[in-house]
């Protein structure tokens, strides 16, 4: 009796794979339910006693609203610049380089990916050091001072952090376009514009929402780039990491933000086929 090869990968993967799915959702129901306890004004621990308040405090709060507000910024304009920068780039990969300059190309792309996040992120605040840092040693010739530690250090420091997993999608997409759809396009009369703009771009859509969810969720979660360039600035992730240990129940709260947005986020992308090129 002969065994299908897909049905026994199924049932093999089916284990761990429910085991990943129970601790992820199990994971976020606990974070959800504890943001409605409250904690012991005198010891800080956790009673379980429900409450509305812990909401009522995050969505009342100007403060949190404007924190909320500018790491939507922030996690909106990473995704925009990498798709800016991700798309020549993929293009000359997949389109124009030679196949053995495109693997060094991939392995330039991937290289990053093997450092270490915290290397990289200090890597970033050394060059953004006002005074001695090397943009400022670079902008002080050209009477220009140099941005700081701020949002804008943020920006380019995450973008420069997450790249690559818009390069590599985007780079797929590419790939798979099909040389006969450029061929009929050209033979049709249509400019190198009008070629990107209604063949390409429609085609590689699913591929860039696939990179723009890494991008986008992976910037929105963020913390620790903000500590270490953001200077004063605050997002998300620090309000929860500042209140984990003195208010869990309220920085669970803040926390479900973020995972509300990437829910409508991930909604709205559905659509695209953006999952399926994960």
């Amino acid at each position: 009796m002969s065994v299908n090869p897909n049905k026994a990968v199924v049932k093999l993967l089916a284990l761990p794979i429910t085991w990943l799915v129970a601790v992820y959702f199990g994971s976020l129901a606990l974070l959800l339910i504890t943001a409605f306890f409250t904690v012991d004004s005198f010891t800080n621990q956790v009673v379980h006693v429900f409450t509305l308040n812990n909401f009522i405090d995050v969505f009342s709060d100007s403060a949190y609203f404007k924190s909320t507000l500018r790491t939507l910024g922030v996690a909106t304009s990473v995704t925009i610049i990498c798709i800016l920068i991700a798309l020549p780039m993929s293009f000359y990969m997949a389109r124009i380089a030679s196949k053995a300059s495109r693997n060094i190309l991939i392995a330039l792309v991937l290289t990053p990916l093997w450092a270490s996040y915290l290397v990289k992120v200090y890597s970033w605040r050394t060059m953004f050091t006002p005074e001695t840092g090397v943009l400022a040693s670079l902008l002080r010739p050209l009477g220009i001072d140099s941005p700081g530690y701020g949002l804008f250090a943020v920006v380019v420091t995450l973008t420069y952090l997450w790249l690559p997993y818009m390069i590599l999608p985007i780079y797929a997409g590419l790939e798979r376009l099909p040389n006969s759809l450029l061929d009929a396009s050209s033979d049709l009369g249509a400019s190198t514009r009008q070629t990107l703009k209604d063949v390409v771009l429609p085609i590689l859509k699913p591929a860039i929402n696939a990179g723009s969810i890494f991008t986008f969720s992976l910037s929105l979660g963020d913390y620790i780039t903000v500590q270490i360039v953001g200077g004063k600035s605050q997002m998300l992730g620090n309000v929860v990491y500042q209140n984990f240990q003195l208010n869990l129940p309220f920085a669970a709260a803040v926390a479900m933000i973020p995972v509300l947005i990437m829910v409508g986020y991930l909604t709205a992308v559905r659509r695209s086929g953006a999952l399926e090129n994960l």
